[in-house]
């Protein structure tokens, strides 16, 4: 099968198992892991951060550090369809207690004006105290777009202004790197806290980072335990993370690629109403019926495909490493001839 249901469904390749069985390890929670103290060093520099956090997925990353910004009753400013909202299971009302301020945007990004017009009132005891704003780049739910980097910029400035947290839902960052192709140190600057994952595009089989400030780390270390997330000898997956990091980050662009080659099938698909622009790895069409949906994604799978749902008459496919040209260019034909 070729699967373009996800990129987390990538397969660690020869050389991360290799990384993995021979990884040292000790007692993380310890702090006594030596690989794990060496990915979570890595990915801290790498983006300019003082401290990490090796964490299992890009969930418990984003709650934690929602979980230190804000405070019960707190409120939470972010994209209706942003995944710390959509897809986290109810987690900023189950851990931390907040409520959200949801805002409307295109292809899942905010601006700017939005937020400052969204910040509530401090003394107004009718309101929520807006305790933190949450970005999603790249916006799966916006079909993998990307943040212009100037309202990126813009949006830092506001919060840091008023003194207001920025975090980062980097579930896919580095392919929004691989566009803007802004040096990481630079791009982590607008942000106070970051979860960049290592187990989608990059092929890692499991684990994320949040990044931050050395005392932003501390509090999110307690959290994480607090949450069950502490673990032991876990550097036998970090270290398929930090293979991850310096390996495979460059070659993203190859997928973008081959979402372009998708993309463009797509269009020529007489059962195919509109496709999203494809800016990265993640590709979102809509058909021409509803009630299509199911059939398209089964006529594919008898080809030999996978894609999945994604919402009412639309449909998913992601690219990663584990597709080849050659697998693409079967999708192709398959796809121009459904």
């Amino acid at each position: 099968m070729i699967d373009l249901r996800s990129d987390t469904v990538t397969q660690p390749c020869q050389a991360m198992r290799e990384a993995m069985a021979n990884a040292h390890v000790g007692d993380d929670v310890f702090k006594e892991d030596p690989t794990i103290i060496a990915l979570e060093k890595y990915g801290a520099t790498l983006f300019g951060k003082e401290a990490a956090l090796f964490c299992s997925s890009g969930t418990q990353t984003n709650q934690i550090a929602i979980n230190v910004h804000v405070t019960p009753g707190g409120e939470v400013i972010c994209h209706e369809e942003s995944h710390i909202y959509k897809y986290e299971g109810g987690g900023i009302a189950k851990n931390s207690g907040a409520s959200v301020r949801l805002l409307p945007g295109d292809r899942g990004r905010i601006t700017a004006n939005q937020i400052a017009s969204w910040i509530n009132p401090v003394h107004d005891v009718h309101f929520p105290i807006t305790q933190l704003v949450s970005l999603e780049d790249t916006a799966n739910r916006g079909g993998g777009a990307v943040y212009d980097i100037n309202e990126l910029s813009k949006i830092s400035t506001l919060c840091k202004t008023i003194g207001l947290p920025l975090h980062l839902d980097g579930a896919r960052v580095f392919n929004a790197l691989a566009v803007n192709k802004m040096n990481p140190k630079d791009y982590g600057t607008f942000f106070d806290s970051m979860s960049i994952c290592l187990s989608k595009g990059l092929g890692a089989p499991v684990g994320s980072l949040l990044l931050g400030s050395a005392s932003f780390i501390e509090k999110a270390r307690r959290v994480r335990k607090v949450f069950g997330g502490g673990m032991r000898q876990g550097g036998i997956i970090a270290a398929g993370g930090l293979f991850a990091l310096k390996n495979n980050v460059t070659r993203l662009i190859e997928d973008h690629q081959h979402a372009k080659l998708l993309e463009s099938a797509l269009k020529k698909c007489s059962k195919v109403k509109e496709v999203m622009t494809v800016q990265t790895n993640i590709v979102v069409a809509s058909l021409n019926e509803e009630d299509q949906r199911d059939p398209f994604i089964e006529a594919l799978k008898s080809k030999g495909i996978l894609c999945m749902p994604f919402g009412p008459g639309m449909i998913r496919a992601v690219t990663h490493l584990d597709i080849s040209i050659e697998q693409i260019s079967y999708c192709v034909h398959s796809i121009e001839n459904m």
